[in-house]
């Protein structure tokens, strides 16, 4: 007889509620000058609320303030305690960090164009897709390992949400749809079975 098939490690994948740079649209990566707005602070109870009668196994969150403040609402609705981890940030974009979405068209136009979809792209000091996939597949595979079979509550960001749906999908991340992953936004997906 073979070995018992492991089971599938479930992934619920939030991303962070409105910042106060979301609301004056900004690109924020990993500054962390952004706070939750008050609407934000209402997101985060509400998808908090929806996940009431889920169980989860571990929560683990981007240590940057809007993802980790989102995490402390659900964590201590749900009864849960969040573990941070730096693997979880957003995409680290360099100098176009705190550029307003209308000026980073005429300031950085030629990155602009290329950063969602050539993977080796990326703003001077900043981090490429390729970078951002490699960092969220290595955190899935950890967790994934350790937590084999459970159910894994994650507070992130929109480009984090996306390299991890990459990685678990199979897929690429220029290959990947761009889809609007709004605040507080649920994402569930299931990894392979090993």
């Amino acid at each position: 007889m073979g070995e018992p098939e492991p089971t599938a490690t479930h992934l619920v994948l939030i991303r962070h509620g409105q910042s106060t740079w979301n609301d004056s649209r900004r690109v924020q990566g990993q500054r962390d000058d952004a706070t939750l707005t008050p609407l934000g602070m209402k997101q985060a109870y509400d998808v908090a609320g929806s996940l009431r009668n889920e169980t989860f196994d571990a929560l683990y969150t981007s240590d940057l303030t809007r993802a980790s403040h989102t995490a402390s609402i659900i964590a201590r609705e749900l009864g849960l305690s969040a573990e941070e981890s730096v693997d979880l940030r957003e995409r680290n974009f360099g100098d176009m960090e705190g550029v307003s979405l209308d000026e980073l068209t005429t300031s950085f136009s030629g990155i602009a164009k290329g950063w969602v979809v050539d993977a080796n792209a990326h703003a001077p000091g900043g981090e490429s897709l390729d970078e951002l996939f490699g960092r969220c597949s290595g955190f899935v595979e950890r967790i994934t390992t350790a937590w084999a079979g459970r159910r894994i509550l994650i507070i992130t960001h929109g480009g984090t949400i996306r390299a991890i749906r990459a990685y678990v999908e199979g897929r690429t991340m220029a290959g990947l749809e761009w889809d609007n992953v709004t605040n507080c936004s649920t994402w569930r997906l299931t990894t392979p079975r090993n």
